[in-house]
């Protein structure tokens, strides 16, 4: 992820904090987008889902492939695990090796999507030079996903690039934006087609907030950063297009619930005509009655009560602002410390709690088309292993085996895919909170019932 962790993936969360607590004081002078309700969808948000729904699982290349090439992360972990102020990735959870295991067991759960990220350092190890076996192992992984019966859906950088690119400058070097276009037209071309669906960049202000980290851009980089991005981006939706007419392709965002107005002029609204579907990774809500998500700043991500009704906030968002585009949660999970939660609320509930706003979206008319869970199994959360979002566990600094451990959320994500969701007579465990911030005045004045329609999702 991502949500990731200092990414929330997807890796993220410490960056989508850190970004909200920098625009709070904004809010009051922002735009506000009014909350949708059953009975008075927005205009243009689009019809019911009219296909196949998307039950996916979501993972990410460096977070838990193991056997790390030379990369920019690499560079940083090795250099500052020693100091003890981050996790050694070592071979995170072996997916590069125990993949079948894996992909089995989201097949199992009745998974159709599979969404995966390819390592650029793995495939491109010097300028130019592409690794054979590299590719053909991943032509193995991707194979083993169709022949699961699931859609790919491919992430081509989640926050990682070789480190010959992080020597010539990164992201901001003068020749990022064309390596990385014939890199995006080589796995287009290899893996385009079949339904494959793919997103260039996880989480562009994340990403940025990533390099900070580790050192590798400053503040004043911030608008050529995304410049690059862009322009990458749209060198990558043409390679994919002419790999396949058909083609699918985002560029995901994180839902910062104060602060989605500013975030839709930096990213979403750039790139709005070269986007085929709205990519919404969704993690965390802040109300009146829940400024938990405060504890994130110092990483204790479990501490952050989770709003799974925010799902169907941040849904009615983007439905709006970007009207007739198809929206997909291309990463959703819930945090736990070392496997437990202060607060006692356990996965499958969250899963549970979470299908049924998302029911209530599908059915008060928005174009939800998939929902990704992150992640299939815990990993690597961009310096810790402690945060845990894995349907799977897998102790990875104490258990050499690596051994995979079925949380409650198996059983519920199987469940739900099965059915299409919850049952009629389900209700919440967790309550919707109160006035939320993102949604100023209304959810305070008229707060989400959750009495009303729910449509089926069927997979």
């Amino acid at each position: 992820m991502t949500p990731g962790s200092t990414s929330v993936g997807r890796r993220s969360v410490i960056g989508r904090i850190t970004a909200a607590l920098a625009v709070v004081a904004l809010v009051a002078v922002l735009p506000q987008t009014p909350r949708a309700t059953a009975e008075a969808p927005p205009a243009g948000a689009g019809a019911p889902v009219a296909h196949d729904f998307h039950w996916g699982v979501a993972t990410s290349g460096f977070q838990i492939e193991g056997s790390n090439p030379d990369s920019n992360w690499k560079r940083y972990v090795d250099a500052t695990a020693p100091s003890g102020r981050v996790d050694p990735v070592n071979d995170a959870v072996d997916f590069w090796n125990r993949y079948p295991e894996d992909i089995a067991n989201a097949a199992a759960m009745g998974v159709n999507t599979f969404r995966l990220s390819v390592e650029w350092a793995r495939i491109e190890p010097a300028p130019g030079e592409y690794d054979d076996e590299a590719l053909a192992h991943y032509d193995r992984i991707i194979d083993t996903v169709r022949g699961h019966g699931m859609v790919p859906m491919i992430t081509m950088v989640h926050f990682t690039y070789p480190g010959w690119l992080a020597d010539r400058g990164g992201m901001l070097s003068g020749g990022a934006v064309e390596a990385f276009g014939r890199f995006s037209e080589l796995i287009t071309q290899r893996w385009a087609g079949d339904g494959t669906l793919w997103v260039t960049f996880n989480e562009p202000l994340v990403f940025f907030k990533h390099e900070m980290t580790i050192g590798r851009v400053g503040p004043r980089d911030f608008s050529v950063f995304l410049d690059q991005l862009e322009a990458g981006h749209r060198l990558a939706y043409a390679a994919a297009h002419r790999a396949d007419p058909d083609a699918m392709v985002t560029m995901n965002e994180a839902y910062l619930p104060l602060a989605t107005e500013f975030t839709d002029t930096l990213i979403g609204d750039r790139v709005a005509d070269v986007v085929d579907y709205v990519g919404i990774d969704y993690y965390y809500g802040v109300a009146l009655i829940n400024l938990t998500a405060i504890n994130a700043a110092w990483d204790d991500f479990a501490a952050v009560r989770p709003q799974p009704e925010g799902i169907y906030e941040a849904i009615a968002h983007y439905a709006r602002s970007y009207p007739g585009k198809p929206i997909y949660l291309v990463e959703n999970g819930m945090p736990t410390r070392d496997g437990g939660r202060a607060d006692g609320v356990n996965r499958g509930d969250f899963l549970r709690d979470t299908a049924f706003w998302l029911q209530r979206a599908v059915a008060d008319g928005y174009p939800v088309i998939g929902y990704n869970h992150w992640s299939l199994v815990d990993n690597y959360e961009w310096g810790s292993y402690s945060p845990r979002f894995g349907l799977y566990r897998v102790d990875v600094l104490t258990d050499p085996t690596l051994e995979r451990r079925p949380t409650s959320g198996v059983d519920a994500y199987r469940e739900i895919i099965a059915a299409g969701g919850v049952g009629p007579d389900y209700r919440p465990v967790l309550p919707a909170a109160w006035c939320s911030l993102a949604t100023i005045p209304d959810t305070c004045l008229d707060p989400v019932l959750v009495d009303g329609p729910r449509a089926t999702l069927v997979g």
